[in-house]
């Protein structure tokens, strides 16, 4: 299991991740505006049912590369550095689209749910988050699976509170998104950047 130190950064900076809005946070905001509360909270689960996919691959895949040497896990810890920093930079460079959505009408419950699975079972940005974010929280003197697993879990147990909270607030959320997008593109910019700095120097 994680250090109780690396439980205490993670759970802080992976509120903060969260709670930029991302692809999942704009599904999210846009389904519960579209169909209420109750598809929002259901496009929530669909997501982190798709996260739990890529904890899944997040503990085969790197447990095997990080137990293998220290040289594949500093490797591992500096590229995920430098794709966070990427992360950061691009947004700063992104465009603004203020148009407005077409109304439709709302999609059922079961619609919302699935679509919210593939959403984060097919967005590679999610797969490369779990390799470039999770690694900087393992320590290689402790069993690596377990440490993964158990940060995994965390981050989707942090992932429904927090889109959970956004599909509740949904409507406002999304006016106050369309209304600032260049402010918010520019602060989880920041945000990333900074973390990926801050990686890199640990």
């Amino acid at each position: 299991m994680p250090s109780t130190h690396a439980f205490a950064v993670f759970v802080p900076a992976a509120l903060v991740l969260l709670a930029i809005p991302g692809p999942a946070v704009l599904y999210v905001v846009a389904t519960s505006v579209e169909g209420g509360r109750r598809n929002g909270l259901l496009s929530v689960a669909g997501v982190h049912l798709g996260s739990l996919v890529h904890v899944v691959a997040a503990v085969a895949g790197l447990s095997a590369l990080i137990v293998s040497s220290a040289v594949a896990f500093s490797t591992v810890k500096y590229v995920g550095a430098a794709y966070l920093i990427v992360v950061g930079i691009r947004k700063w460079l992104e465009r603004d689209d203020v148009s407005e959505p077409v109304a439709r009408p709302p999609r059922s419950g079961r619609r919302v749910f699935t679509q919210g699975v593939v959403v984060n079972v097919l967005n590679p940005k999610t797969a490369l988050f779990f390799l470039a974010f999770l690694p900087q929280f393992v320590d290689r003197d402790r069993t690596v699976w377990t440490q993964i697993a158990a940060l995994g879990l965390c981050w989707v147990v942090l992932g429904l509170l927090s889109d959970g909270t956004w599909a509740l607030a949904g409507g406002t959320v999304g006016r106050f998104l369309r209304r600032r997008q260049r402010a918010v593109r520019y602060a989880s910019g920041g945000i990333f950047v900074g973390l990926g700095v801050v990686a890199a120097k640990s």
